[in-house]
């Protein structure tokens, strides 16, 4: 053999020797099973309350009047605390809905303004007066086209499970604005399902959330307002039968919570972009604020947990209800 060709020889061995034996050597150790969650930094979870969610409603304005800034806060909260998925309680449009599942406003107000990578959830919407205004069914028709939007027609149910146990969360999505408009026969319809629902809750279910966008008390402009005293009317029997224990709506643009003697109690997360005023000193009102944010719900089986957080990240009201 020649002398070069041992040289190489020897040094292609040497080189094949080097390379073999450190994957031998990671092969004995086992192979690993690693996700991209394992390799980037995550939320530490809170064990206290495996489910949160974000809730938001009458934000969709192109991003003005505060909703981009609300948005941004949004995506920060949602960043350094656990989300789940984020509620909209309707008037998801302004001036007048969407004409279609293609209209540009799917972009100005919803996918170019809610783009933190913490908030591309799912998101369960339901509908307000505004989105009337065009057609509400395109609002359902987009959830064929978005992986976050999810509103499989004007009123839903969904069981949401606890962490790992079989514990669970059943919430109702309503269509209130039949109740509002006194269109009895829509009105009728949607109750007996809401009454079925209700009753028909699975045996893990420990609390009933129904998300509706009127509500049926509020320290806002509405106190008296029509629509106001017709969704009560027709809400406040099936909510108290059924034992519901939270009432989350929008329509008056504030935060609230509310407490009214007998009743369900509510939050009003109204506050996602153009606000209105709200009225202090009524007997039932636990917490009234006219400020831009939204609300951060936390939930284990004893313990509801409902935070108010402003545009700049301030928590502004916190508080429980217990089992």
């Amino acid at each position: 053999m020649k002398r070069r060709d041992f040289v190489r020889n020897t040094a292609l061995t040497a080189l094949a020797v080097s390379i073999i034996n450190p994957l031998e050597g990671f092969a004995g150790a086992g192979e690993t099973y690693l996700e991209s969650e394992d390799l980037s930094p995550g939320i530490k979870k809170d064990q206290d309350f495996p489910l949160n969610f974000i809730a938001i409603g009458d934000w969709g304005r192109s991003g003005e009047s505060h909703q981009a800034e609300v948005a941004r806060q949004m995506g920060e909260w949602a960043t350094v605390n656990p989300n789940n998925f984020v509620i909209s309680v309707g008037d998801n449009f302004y001036p007048a809905g969407v004409v279609s599942e293609h209209d540009p406003l799917w972009h100005y107000s919803f996918e170019n303004i809610y783009t933190a990578h913490a908030l591309q959830c799912n998101w369960y919407p339901i509908l307000g007066n505004h989105d009337y205004g065009s057609d509400p069914d395109a609002q359902v028709r987009y959830s064929k086209i978005s992986r976050r939007w999810n509103m499989p027609s004007r009123y839903y149910a969904k069981e949401v499970k606890l962490g790992r146990t079989s514990d669970k969360v059943l919430f109702v999505f309503i269509d209130t604005n039949p109740f509002a408009r006194d269109e009895k026969e829509a009105t009728d319809k949607q109750l007996i399902w809401i009454n079925e629902t209700l009753a028909q809750a699975s045996a893990d279910v420990k609390w009933k959330i129904v998300v509706g966008h009127h509500p049926y008390y509020t320290v806002g402009p509405r106190i008296t307002n029509y629509d106001t005293l017709a969704v009560r009317q027709v809400l406040s029997g099936t909510l108290k039968k059924h034992k519901v224990d939270l009432y989350l709506s929008g329509h008056d643009h504030s935060l609230q919570h509310l407490t009214p003697e007998g009743c369900t109690p509510q939050f009003i997360s109204g506050a996602g972009s153009e606000l209105t005023p709200v009225k202090s000193g009524v007997a039932y009102s636990r917490f009234e604020a006219a400020e831009h944010g939204f609300m951060y719900f936390s939930i284990n089986k004893d313990v509801i947990r409902v935070k108010a957080i402003s545009e700049n990240g301030t928590v502004l009201y916190e508080t429980d209800l217990n089992k």
